[in-house]
């Protein structure tokens, strides 16, 4: 007799009693699936991985620990056979089939009334993937396409075109560090869904090229401003678009909240009854240091690292930061917006205690095509600036790490 295709369907196991034979791997993947539906498990095993004891101890799942005997699955809606005994596995597999308790086999998925799928999830969709042909019937495959699926729903490659996914309102998205594929995955999805795009100069500029034609971007560096600041510019145009009942997303490098102002713009939007949803990026701080194999944080060198604005000189009256303090650190020190400052940064913390000799480094244009990395010492690296015409933007790392990467090791 041919066999026929499976019939897919979503089981609704929240306080049913579900029983799993077995605490191997098997178990260990499938049980966080069935906690979060809610399901009320019974394991029965003598032995269980640390991560499913983990689970027992939590009191997430009820543990008998004991062989399977018949009768354990009485009451069960659907039960999960993946023990080390084929024999066990045999007469269980019996007794559900007698019971008319659907049933997973781990070790023989022809003699299982029910299969479990890839499944994947975005955004409150769950993505079911089963082979309908026995005989192509492989879990790479289905692992395959559902992975495929949810990252083009991510990623929005996926969202029909002419279906809203999400409600008018301002997304402020930290892009990273200028990379494209560092962008988070919610971030670029967002981006797919957007009607209007409002990006930073150093957002990660490739993901524009990417938009359908009907979305408007606008350069923020453009916007005029009249007789507002910059950032007050900004903030009426972010809520002039989301007034519209556009999807705005307000692009930025980095993180949002590293020294990107956005809290003035969540604040702006709050006043104004816009809703906002913030997505944190990858910052440059520890991204930009890293793909120039440059670790913040090295065991037996540095065990802090402290992130500072650059923007305004240790000797400006509108400076907040502790220049002295941060001398006597001897952690790594990361400074963000500092090329044109780095002379009168490097003259404050010798001049407070800090070695001239210092490792400095500074990586321009970190993470993108035209990456590249200056070194030098406190003594040396403001005439190094000039030398090399470092331009911004670069994030400069002060401290012993500078030396710890894979082609410095001594």
């Amino acid at each position: 007799m041919a066999e026929h295709p499976a019939y897919p369907v979503g089981l609704r196991l929240s306080g049913r009693r579900v029983v799993v034979l077995g605490a191997g791997q098997v178990a260990q993947r499938r049980l966080p699936a069935l906690i979060a539906a809610g399901a009320d498990i019974v394991l029965v095993s003598p032995e269980a991985t640390p991560s499913v004891e983990a689970m027992a101890d939590a009191g997430e799942i009820t543990w008998h620990r004991r062989r399977y005997a018949d009768g354990d699955l009485a009451d069960a809606w659907y039960a999960l056979i993946a023990t080390s005994d084929p024999e066990a596995n045999t007469a269980a597999s019996a007794e559900a089939e007698r019971l008319r308790v659907w049933c997973v086999r781990s070790d023989d998925a022809d003699r299982a009334t029910a299969w479990t799928p890839a499944t994947g999830t975005s955004e409150g969709v769950t993505i079911a993937v089963l082979t309908t042909d026995a005989r192509g019937r492989d879990p790479r495959h289905t692992a395959a396409v559902r992975d495929a699926v949810v990252e083009g729903l991510r990623d929005g490659t996926l969202v029909a075109p002419h279906h809203r996914t999400r409600a008018p309102g301002v997304a402020l998205v930290g892009g990273g560090p200028g990379d494209p594929d560092l962008i988070t995955v919610r971030g670029r999805r967002l981006l797919a869904e957007a009607d209007v795009v409002i990006a930073d100069r150093l957002g990660p500029r490739d993901l524009l090229a990417e938009l359908p034609p009907h979305v408007e971007v606008i350069d923020a560096a453009k916007i005029p401003y009249g007789r507002y600041m910059a950032q007050e510019a900004i903030n009426n145009a972010l809520i002039e678009h989301a007034k519209q009942g556009k999807s705005v997303v307000r692009l930025k490098g980095g993180d949002p909240f590293v020294f990107g102002r956005g809290m003035e713009e969540v604040q702006a939007l709050a006043e104004a009854g816009i809703p906002c949803t913030v997505v944190p990026g990858i910052s440059s701080s520890i991204s930009v240091p890293g793909a120039a194999g440059i670790p913040v944080t090295h065991r037996g060198v540095a065990h802090e690292f402290t992130v500072v604005s650059g923007h305004v000189a240790p000797d400006d009256a509108r400076s907040l930061v502790d220049w002295p303090s941060l001398a006597k650190l001897t952690g790594t020190l990361v400074i963000l917006m500092g090329v044109d400052k780095i002379g009168k940064i490097a003259e404050t913390l010798v001049a407070h205690g800090k070695s001239p000799k210092t490792p400095v480094a500074l990586v321009q244009e970190g993470t993108t095509a035209a990456q590249r990395r200056v070194d030098a010492t406190l003594a040396t690296v403001a005439e190094t600036v000039r030398t090399e015409d470092v331009k911004p933007p670069a994030v400069i790392v002060i401290g012993a790490v500078v030396t710890e990467g894979p082609d410095r090791a001594v």
